[in-house]
């Protein structure tokens, strides 16, 4: 484990593409190592900061050092014949918009929007599309501030890459406070609003404010979440930065305006939480009143391990946050060099669970964030002489789906719900026929009428 020490610096400094030969902890790597990054980073973003360079890595372990993986670029992120398109223009010097050209290909075929994300998730206001709002879940909306759109670094596997690659036309975001407001006071069934990005947590707290103050008045809003990776990546934010102090007392007014401010923290690696820095910034946001929940991915190379899970959990719990999601990493970017096979990813889940006490057991998985809910995978029993995947909804776009059980056929090479078929010869799973008049009423609409994603009766309206 990489040796904890105060930070050199406590003012942020962020390395990107165009820095990485100027990274001093890389000068050690094979020149190979570095012209790779800088190949695929063509493709997919990346990000890092000084915190991470010098706190979270161990340079003695890289190249298979987990947050190196988790925030490095690697050759193997891009399949073969692309890495050699790119790697050739990038020798040659092309100039930038060849190359851009070329990634951009790329990029359009790496599925950059999982799960009808824009399809059926965006939402009408007054007629149009709203601009950085998604509606999935009944009672929860996510809202993309535009000022937000980035991290203080990039997590190698992050299912919203998009949002930083310069595809504006597949990007969410909104710089309008008060569409939302609207939006929620017309859906009566929205009692919690999630600002999500990127991460909301890279703006000012004066800008923050503008998002969050005005939800405060809108009684049927009961929590404000913010998805973030700030605790991990900058805990400083939270402490030392020169508006800490401010963001502090934003969150005790959100509490003591009677909303519940619950960070939906995402931690990957238990390294992330072991440095004084971390600690602090933990202990600082639960005295305000706030709640953390913690989630992250089950991501090949980086935490595939139920010992790195136990550990993360029972870290998480002493520091007093909620263990709360395992995802299964989402079928968009470098999907090949991070997913796990669900059952493998089952096994990692359930041998972790069992290692914890029940303060730790609040955690929920392995989950799929798919097209139609959150799918968790509950167990491998044998059924009627054969293995099945045991499988339960804890979201859905149609509530009724919520917590029926259903089974798939057991698959030790699938990786994402979508190869997953019915178990026991059915032609389809129950919900599909749903599914399928939900898609056709948006195809029709051109985008979701009054709770559209949700609820199959007014999707067939």
């Amino acid at each position: 484990m990489a040796e904890t020490r105060a930070p050199q610096t406590n003012k942020l400094r962020v390395f990107q593409r165009k820095d990485i030969d100027n990274i001093p902890q890389l000068a050690a790597l094979p020149a190979s190592e570095r012209e790779a990054m800088k190949v695929v980073s063509a493709v997919l973003p990346f990000r890092v900061n000084n915190y991470v360079l010098e706190e979270l890595i161990d340079w003695n372990r890289v190249p298979d050092d987990p947050m190196y993986r988790l925030t490095f670029p690697h050759r193997e992120m891009l399949s073969d014949d692309d890495y050699r398109i790119v790697e050739a223009l990038v020798r040659e010097d092309a100039p930038a918009n060849v190359v851009q050209a070329a990634a951009r290909e790329i990029q359009t075929r790496l599925n950059p929007h999982p799960a009808g994300q824009i399809e059926l998730n965006v939402p009408l206001l007054d007629g149009h599309p709203a601009r950085g709002i998604q509606h999935k879940y009944a009672e929860t909306v996510l809202f993309f501030p535009t000022q937000g759109q980035t991290c203080h670094a990039y997590c190698t596997y992050c299912f919203r890459w998009p949002q930083f690659v310069g595809l504006d036309d597949l990007k969410f975001a909104s710089k309008e406070a008060g569409d939302l407001v609207r939006y929620v006071e017309a859906h009566p069934s929205v009692t919690s609003v999630l600002l999500t990005g990127g991460d909301p947590l890279v703006m000012r707290t004066a800008l923050l404010r503008r998002y969050i103050e005005p939800l405060l008045a809108v009684p049927q809003i009961a929590s404000i979440r913010l998805g973030t990776k700030s605790m991990a990546y900058w805990p400083a934010r939270f402490f030392d930065d020169n508006d800490a102090d401010d963001l502090l007392r934003l969150f005790e007014d959100v509490v003591a305006a009677g909303k519940n401010l619950a960070f939906m923290a995402h931690y990957s690696h238990p390294r992330e939480l072991s440095t004084p820095a971390a600690e602090r910034a933990m202990q600082r946001i639960l005295s305000t009143g706030a709640t953390v929940r913690c989630q992250a991915p089950l991501i090949r190379h980086v935490n595939d391990d139920a010992s790195v899970w136990e550990t993360m959990w029972r870290r998480q719990v002493r520091l007093g946050a909620i263990p709360y999601y395992m995802f299964i990493e989402r079928d968009t970017g470098a999907r090949h060099y991070f997913e796990v096979p669900l059952v493998r990813a089952y096994e990692i889940f359930r041998d972790a669970y069992s290692r914890v006490s029940g303060l730790a057991r609040t955690v929920r998985g392995p989950s799929m964030s798919a097209l139609p809910g959150k799918v968790a995978i509950d167990g491998i029993p044998e059924i009627l002489g054969r293995k099945v995947l045991a499988l339960r909804f804890l979201q859905a776009r149609d509530p009724s789906w919520v917590g029926r059980p259903f089974f798939a056929r057991f698959d030790p090479r699938a990786t994402w719900f979508d190869a997953l078929r019915p178990a026991f010869d059915e032609p389809e799973f129950f919900f599909q026929p749903s599914l399928e008049r939900m898609k056709r009423a948006r195809r029709t609409t051109g985008a979701s009428k009054h709770r559209l994603p949700m609820h199959d009766d007014v999707a067939c309206a």
